[in-house]
């Protein structure tokens, strides 16, 4: 029962430290752009997700000789969830699959940022959706979690993060 409180306390702390701006919620990573990105994908393949594609726009800017810091995009989904969301309303589908994004910004420091699934539920008028958007809403806050977080280690039956 402890195990839990905790687990409930430390994620309630991550999203309040999370800045969240017009509908995009951004954590701070403990790692760099890379790793931060192949961790969100190891946590997400850990759970069935499926990824459908990773964009480098770095690389894109470089080929065409932009200069861009290190910014990546993930994009995964699950049709399982993401199919009863668009069940409630169509236009959900702009949406999804959903995305998050693993940037550099100007001094260096490594966010990783994605769409808020309640600004995306108002942004599409959802209502009589409130279970299928509070499961979006933890599991995309338990995947940054799981990505940006520094190394994990077991001390007894309690997680240490450091």
């Amino acid at each position: 029962m402890l195990k839990q409180w905790f687990a409930g306390l430390f994620l309630m702390a991550t999203v309040i430290s999370a800045h969240a701006a017009d509908g995009v919620i951004s954590l701070p990573s403990a790692h760099d752009v890379p790793t931060t990105a192949k961790r969100l994908v190891n946590a997400l393949e850990a759970k069935g997700m499926r990824i459908f594609t990773q964009v480098d726009h770095a690389a894109g800017a470089a080929s065409v000789d932009l200069d861009l810091r290190p910014t990546h995009l993930v994009i995964f989904g699950n049709p399982k969830v993401g199919t009863q969301l668009m069940q409630c309303h169509q236009t959900a589908a702009l949406d999804l699959p959903q995305k998050a994004l693993i940037w550099e910004d100007e001094q260096g420091r490594v966010w990783l940022s994605y769409n808020d699934p309640v600004y995306m539920a108002k942004r599409h008028s959802i209502e009589d959706c409130g279970p299928v958007v509070e499961k979006i809403q933890q599991a995309l806050a338990n995947f940054a979690r799981a990505a940006t977080a520094g190394e994990k280690k077991a001390s007894g039956d309690d997680e240490i993060f450091y």
